[in-house]
């Protein structure tokens, strides 16, 4: 018998795999540093529930409180609001009615705001038609179900097409809003730069009582493309 190819064998059974070295490996540096915290494993494991939740808030979604009563009745001041941040990164845009908050930044303020698209690029947006509605492609839109109690649609006349890549945002609560209708004069004309865009609103999250999911109105399902013949 070959002693010496016995002896071969037993020593690389004996020797350790490499990626299970490298685990312990890993795993011994995590002990390390465990020991070094104050509080050990449990600080550690605050530190990467912190580091988590940071990279949830800065790419995925971000609770943003409402400052002010432009957004009611559907959001009250106080309200917080879960955005998602991923709406608009894959490809789409955001659509007639969805509630979105941006950057205001060399357009409304230096601050972040939240308002709902009543146009997108393209669209012929028109305040108001015979029945005090407003217009967009053509078609009236009924904005009873969401608009604030005793609002008209627009107290300000206005007729604009919206450029690309812009939006055409008005506040719930039209009487308690400053939007695209008080800037229709001012450099970009009142429409705010898609990019701009933050994320879309999606659940209302505070306080508790408040806990809905905001959806897309079906008012604005009827709205044809922009370039469609009006009616």
């Amino acid at each position: 018998m070959d002693t010496e190819a016995q002896h071969t064998e037993r020593d690389r059974s004996s020797r350790p795999e490499p990626e299970a070295v490298e685990d312990r490996s890993r795993f011994a540096l995590v002990a390390r540093i465990a020991d070094w915290l104050p509080g050990g494993w449990f600080t550690l494991a605050l530190f990467a529930c912190l580091a988590f939740l940071l990279v949830l808030n800065t790419f995925v979604a971000q609770p943003f409180q409402i400052p002010s009563g432009s957004m009611e009745q559907g959001l009250r001041i106080g309200d917080r609001v879960l955005v998602n941040k991923l709406a608009y990164r894959f490809g789409a845009g955001p659509r007639r009615g969805d509630v979105v908050v941006f950057d205001g930044s060399g357009y409304f303020g230096d601050a972040d705001y939240i308002k709902r698209v009543v146009g997108v690029g393209g669209d012929h947006v028109v305040c108001c038609d015979k029945k005090g509605r407003i217009e967009v492609n053509g078609r009236s839109v009924d904005e009873t179900a969401f608009l604030y109690p005793g609002d008209s649609p627009s107290t300000v006349a206005f007729d604009v097409v919206v450029p690309g890549g812009r939006l055409f945002v008005l506040g719930d609560h039209r009487s308690d809003s400053s939007d695209s209708r008080d800037r229709l004069g001012s450099p970009g004309g009142g429409m705010v730069p898609v990019d701009t865009v933050i994320g879309r609103a999606e659940w209302i999250i505070l306080p508790y009582a408040h806990w809905t999911r905001l959806t897309r109105p079906a008012a604005y399902a009827r709205v044809p493309s922009a370039g469609a013949s009006h009616g």
